[in-house]
Order: structure tokens, then C-alpha cells, then sequence
């Protein structure tokens, strides 16, 4: 197993940090690199997976923009989401092994890197069955989405480290309008 080379951003747009995906993809998956984890924040923007629908915005793409929240089609798994500064996103570009070219169990892994966080933090994470992401009670911490190409994973997980939640007002996150958003500085009493 070749390590991964963590890159950490800072602030970074997000078609650039899609475009950068794409290309760490091609990289990876021609062998010009190895794995590769990008940690970033992003500025304020709603990105829709491929099996969101408008419904779940609430406002047109139109005001959202004019509000600052660019909504951009991401092109991962899932459906409507938002990102801002307050959350550390995560972006592992992997070389799925034969034996792990299961994206469910990718998933399912992702969860687990978010719930070991909380945990690092006093909090019980949690899984929900038939809802991916990382569950405090009933408040979503970390929503995930990704997407393979030839076995190559890109796209991750967002978790909400600070109260700057305010874009997900904007939507019906994921699709749930049954739970909340919750963030680890509240929740952790940070």
C-alpha cells in the first residue's frame, strides 16, 4: 500500500477544487500518481449531485446566485448540499483495489473516518441506515457524496466544523427535510 499525499488548500473555489479533481483523477487512474487527499474549505456555494431536482432549492439558481450562493451541478453521488468556510471539506482521489471497488463500502468508510472525528471530540456519531453522512442525534455533521471513474474515487465528505451554516437554509439538505444541520463546535461545546 503507497502512501497518500495529503495536500491541505486553504480557501479554494470550487469548480477550481472540480477541475483539480478531474485531473488528479486522470493522473491517478493513468498511474502518474499516487493517492491523493485534499483537504480545503470553500466559499459559499449549494452544488447539486446527480439525482438532485430543483425541488429542493429554495429559490431559483438565479437568486441563489444574486444571494452569494452559486449553485453549481457537481456531478457526484447524491443530491443537494451546501459548502461555506466553516467546513473542512475532504477530497480522496484513491485507487479503489480490486477487492474494495464497492462504492457503498466507500461510503460507509467515509462515515467511519467522520464518526472516529467525533469521537476524537467526546461526541457519539452515528450512522443512519438509508442516509449517508455523519448523524449527531438527529442533526447531519458531515454529508458525503462521491463519484468513480474506472475505480478511481474523487468528490467526499463536508464536515460542519463552525455555525457558518447559514447556506443551508437556502435547501432542503440531501434531500431530508426531517432533520437538521449541526456543526462539531456547537455540538462538541467548542
Amino acid at each position: 500500500m503507497n502512501p497518500t499525499l495529503l495536500v491541505r488548500m486553504g480557501l479554494v473555489d470550487y469548480d477550481t477544487a472540480l477541475e483539480l479533481q478531474e485531473r488528479l483523477v486522470a493522473a491517478r487512474k493513468s498511474q502518474l500518481i499516487g493517492d491523493v487527499l485534499l483537504l480545503l474549505r470553500h466559499p459559499n456555494v449549494i452544488t447539486l449531485g446527480r439525482a438532485a431536482s430543483g425541488r429542493y432549492l429554495k429559490s431559483s439558481p438565479e437568486k441563489l446566485a444574486e444571494d452569494g450562493y452559486p449553485v453549481v451541478e457537481a456531478g457526484r453521488g447524491g443530491e443537494v448540499t451546501f459548502h461555506g468556510p466553516g467546513q473542512l471539506v475532504s477530497y480522496p482521489v484513491l485507487q479503489l483495489e480490486e477487492e474494495e471497488r464497492d462504492l457503498h463500502l466507500h461510503l460507509r468508510r467515509l462515515e467511519q473516518v467522520g464518526i472516529e472525528i467525533c469521537a476524537d471530540f467526546g461526541l457519539n456519531a452515528h450512522r443512519v441506515v438509508g442516509r449517508t453522512g455523519v448523524w449527531l442525534g438527529r442533526r447531519k455533521v458531515a454529508a458525503i457524496g462521491v463519484r468513480a471513474r474506472s475505480w478511481v474515487t474523487f468528490h467526499g465528505m463536508a464536515f460542519n466544523l463552525t455555525d457558518e451554516l447559514e447556506g443551508f437554509n437556502k435547501i432542503v439538505p440531501c434531500g431530508i427535510d426531517d432533520a437538521e444541520v449541526g456543526c462539531l463546535e456547537t455540538l462538541a461545546g467548542r
